[in-house]
C-alpha cells in the first residue's frame, strides 16, 4: 500500500512512550505506554516491562480501563511501585518482579502522588493534598449530593488552569512503610511542599516550599532539608529565587538542583547549583553556560512526559542532565567543578532519561520530526545508540509519510540570528507552487524544534510548506535572546517573525506567497491576533487560547497580573501601555478570515479574551468565526479529550483549505 500522510483521526492509532526507568541492576527496564480507547474516549495508560539484550519486544505488566504510571524500581529491583486510578483515585500500589496482582499500598481518601523510594526499600515518601487544618487520616466528605456553595475568594491565586478553581488544599508530603501500610504526614500548614529525594541514609528529605506569609507576591521556592523523625526543617537556599528538583549525590556530600534567582523573571535561564553538606556553601556550576537547564521544546503529542533533573555518577563527581539549545534537547556531563560536556549531539528531542552509572548505559526517549517518540539505549559517557528498545507505532507508521524539516538561519530584526525550520507538502513535486502556513509557538520562553508535531505534520499532508520560528524570546539561544522580548510584544518578535517569512518566499521559489496563512497558540495566539492587525499578506489565519486584551487579562488570567508585570512591564496605573500592547486596540485593521478556537475552561488565557476579539471582529463585519471547546483547558491541543483533539486539528485544516485554496 502507498504511504499517505497522516490526517487528525490517526491520532486514535498513535501510542505515546515516556518515562523509562532501568533497574538497578541494569538488565530490565519499565516504561508508560499511552493509548486511546475510542469507545470510551479516553486515554488509557499502562507499564511495560522490558529486558536489556534480550531481542524480546517489552511485555505489558499492567491492564484494564485505568491510568497506571510513574514507575519507580525499588532499591534491590524485586519491587515496582507505582500510582494508578484503578479504585477510582490515585493510590500507589506495589508489583512484586516475579509476578502476582499489584498490592494496593495506600487507600487514603485524599489519593497519592509521587512515590520516592527510600535508600533502604522499606519506605516510600509521596505527596498528597490536604485542607487547611485536616490531616492525611480525616475522611474527605462526599459532596456530590450536596447543594452547590459560594466560592468564598480571598487570594489572588485562587484559580489555576491545571486544576481548576481552588478547592482550599495544601501539597503535604507523606511516608508509608512498604511491610505494613502505616502512613506518617511529615509536612502540614498552609503551604505547599514539593518531595525531592531522600538523603542516603534516609533520615531526612529534600523538599521544596515557599513559606511566604503573602503568597499571592512572592514567587520565590526553596529547597529545604526534612529531618523524618523530628519533621524539622533547615533551609538549603534563603529566599533569593525559585529552586526544585533537588537530589543527592550517592555519598551524600553534594545535593543539586536546578533553579535561578528570577533576574529576569520567568526569562531567566534555569541554572544547575550545587549544596555541599560539609560547609553548608552552595554554588552556581552552570553561571557562565548560556544554555537553560531542563526540556523547553515545544511538542504536541507525548503523554505525561517528565525528565528527572539531574543523575548523579556512581562516584558522586559528576551528573547527567539535559538541556534545551537550538532547538534540540540533549544530554550532558557537569562535574563539581562546573565542567560540562555533551554526552549526545543530535538533532533531536530527548524527553525522557534513567541512567545505569554502574554500567555506562542510559535509556532515552527520543523524538524527532520524523519518528513520534521511542526508547533507545546509549552507551555512556559517547552516547552512541546500542539499541533501539521500542517501536510501537511500526506498524501504523508503515502506512504514513512525514515532511522532514529543513533548518534555516536569517536576519532578525536588529541584525539578530534567527533560527527557523521549513516543511514541503506531502507529495511535493518540483515546480509546483505551494500554500504556506506560519507556525508561532507559545510560551513566549518555549522553543520550537527537532520534535514530531502532529499538527504540522497534518498541515503537511493536507498540501501545505509550514514555517516555524523561534523569533527572540524563545529559549536554546542564550539569555539576552530570551529576554529580549520582554516590554516589547508585538515589536521585534513580530518583526522577526515576518522576515523569517520574507526569506523563505525569496530563497524557496515553490513558496505561493499569495496563498499564506498563519496560526498559532498562547503567546502564539497573541502574535496570530497582532499579526492580523498589522498586515493583510495573510489569506487565513486561526488563533488559538490567545490573549486580545492586555487589560482585562491582567484581572481574569490565573497568573494574569503578574506575568502582564513580567512580560509587557505595566501594570493598571498605565492602562495606555498595556492597550497599545493589546491586539484589541488594532481590531479595526483586520481584514484576514480569522478562525477563533478557545476552551471554555482555559484559565491562562480565558474565553473571555477569545470573545471579545469575536465581538469586536463581528461588530465591525470582518470575517471570523468562533469556536468554543467544552470542559476543556489550556492544554486542549496536548493532552485535552481525543475527539476534540482530533476536532480542532478538523477545524484548523478545514479553514485553511476554505479560505487559502
Amino acid at each position: 500500500m502507498a504511504a499517505r500522510g497522516i490526517t487528525p483521526a490517526d491520532l486514535y492509532e498513535l501510542k505515546s512512550v515516556v518515562n523509562p526507568q532501568l533497574s538497578p541492576d541494569g538488565s530490565s527496564y519499565v516504561f508508560v505506554q499511552t493509548t486511546i480507547d475510542q469507545e470510551a474516549d479516553e486515554y488509557r495508560s499502562h507499564i511495560y516491562h522490558g529486558t536489556i539484550n534480550s531481542g524480546s519486544a517489552p511485555v505489558q505488566w499492567t491492564f484494564g480501563k485505568d491510568k497506571n504510571h510513574s514507575p519507580r524500581w525499588s532499591p534491590d529491583g524485586k519491587k515496582l511501585a507505582f500510582i494508578s486510578n484503578r479504585s477510582g483515585k490515585n493510590q500507589i500500589y506495589l508489583l512484586c518482579v516475579n509476578g502476582g496482582e499489584a498490592q494496593q499500598l495506600t487507600t487514603l481518601a485524599c489519593g497519592a502522588t509521587n512515590p520516592v523510594w527510600s535508600p533502604d526499600g522499606s519506605r516510600l515518601a509521596f505527596q498528597v493534598s490536604l485542607k487547611a487544618g485536616k490531616t492525611i487520616f480525616d475522611e474527605v466528605k462526599d459532596n456530590k449530593q450536596e447543594h452547590p456553595k459560594p466560592l468564598e475568594v480571598s487570594l489572588m491565586q485562587y484559580k489555576s488552569d491545571s486544576e481548576g478553581f481552588w478547592k482550599g488544599t495544601y501539597k503535604q508530603i507523606a511516608v508509608v512503610d512498604v511491610y505494613t501500610g502505616e502512613v506518617e504526614q511529615l509536612t502540614e500548614g498552609n503551604y505547599h511542599h514539593s518531595l525531592y529525594d531522600w538523603y542516603p541514609d534516609g533520615t531526612q528529605l529534600a523538599v521544596g516550599a515557599d513559606y511566604s506569609e503573602l503568597p499571592d507576591f512572592s514567587f520565590n521556592h526553596d529547597v529545604y532539608l526534612l529531618e523524618v523523625e523530628t519533621k524539622t526543617l533547615t533551609p538549603v537556599t534563603k529566599g533569593t529565587g525559585s529552586f526544585g528538583q533537588a537530589v543527592w549525590s550517592p555519598d551524600g556530600r553534594y545535593l543539586g538542583f536546578l533553579g535561578h534567582e528570577r533576574k529576569f523573571e520567568n526569562a531567566t535561564l534555569a541554572k544547575i547549583w550545587l549544596y555541599q553538606t560539609e560547609n553548608r556553601e552552595i554554588s552556581c556550576l552552570t553561571a557562565n553556560w548560556d544554555v537553560p537547564a531542563g526540556n523547553y521544546l515545544v511538542g504536541d503529542f507525548q503523554q505525561g512526559a517528565t525528565l528527572p533533573a539531574l543523575v548523579w555518577a556512581t562516584d558522586s563527581k559528576g551528573f547527567y542532565f539535559i538541556a534545551s539549545d537550538k532547538g534540540n534537547t540533549n544530554i550532558y556531563f557537569a562535574d563539581v567543578n562546573g565542567t560540562v560536556q555533551g554526552v549526545t549531539t543530535g538533532e533531536h528531542h530527548v524527553y525522557g532519561l534513567s541512567v545505569h552509572p554502574e554500567s555506562n548505559r542510559a535509556i532515552a526517549a527520543i523524538s524527532t520530526p520524523v519518528e513520534v517518540g521511542d526508547l533507545y539505549l546509549l552507551s555512556l559517557p559517547d552516547g552512541q545508540i546500542l539499541e533501539k528498545l521500542t517501536d510501537v507505532n511500526k506498524g501504523f507508521l508503515k502506512e504514513l509519510e512525514f515532511s522532514q524539516p529543513e533548518a534555516f538561519e536569517f536576519e532578525g530584526a536588529d541584525g539578530w540570528d534567527i533560527h527557523g525550520w521549513l516543511m514541503k507538502p506531502i507529495g511535493f513535486k518540483e515546480g509546483q507552487k505551494s500554500p504556506l502556513i506560519l507556525e508561532i509557538h507559545g510560551g513566549p520562553h518555549m522553543m520550537y524544534g527537532n520534535t514530531f508535531m502532529n499538527e504540522f505534520q497534518i498541515l503537511a499532508a493536507q498540501g501545505y510548506a509550514v514555517l516555524y520560528i523561534n523569533p527572540r524570546g524563545s529559549h536554546g539561544y542564550g539569555q539576552k535572546f530570551v529576554d529580549a522580548v520582554r516590554g516589547d510584544y508585538g515589536g521585534n518578535d513580530y518583526r522577526d517573525l515576518m522576515l523569517g517569512l520574507d526569506y523563505i518566499l525569496t530563497n524557496y521559489d515553490f513558496i505561493d506567497e499569495n496563498r499564506l496563512g498563519v496560526t498559532g497558540g498562547s503567546y502564539g495566539g497573541f502574535m496570530t491576533n497582532w499579526i492580523v492587525g498589522q498586515t493583510n499578506r495573510f489569506k487565513a489565519a486561526v488563533t488559538q487560547r490567545s490573549i486580545s486584551n492586555w487589560i482585562s487579562f491582567y484581572g481574569v488570567s490565573d497568573i494574569g497580573y503578574y506575568f502582564t508585570e513580567w512580560q509587557i512591564k505595566s501594570d493598571l496605573t498605565d492602562i495606555g501601555t498595556l492597550w497599545q500592547h493589546s491586539p484589541l486596540a488594532y481590531v479595526k485593521n483586520v481584514e484576514t478570515p480569522l478562525l477563533i478556537l478557545h476552551s471554555e475552561k482555559d484559565y491562562r488565557c480565558p474565553i473571555e479574551q477569545g470573545e471579545q476579539w469575536f465581538i469586536a471582529l463581528k461588530r465591525l463585519g470582518k470575517e471570523t468565526k468562533f469556536v468554543r471547546f467544552p470542559d476543556e483547558n489550556h492544554e486542549l491541543s496536548r493532552s485535552g479529550r481525543p475527539s476534540l483533539r482530533i476536532n480542532r486539528l478538523d477545524y484548523i485544516a478545514g479553514w485553511f483549505n476554505e479560505y487559502i485554496d
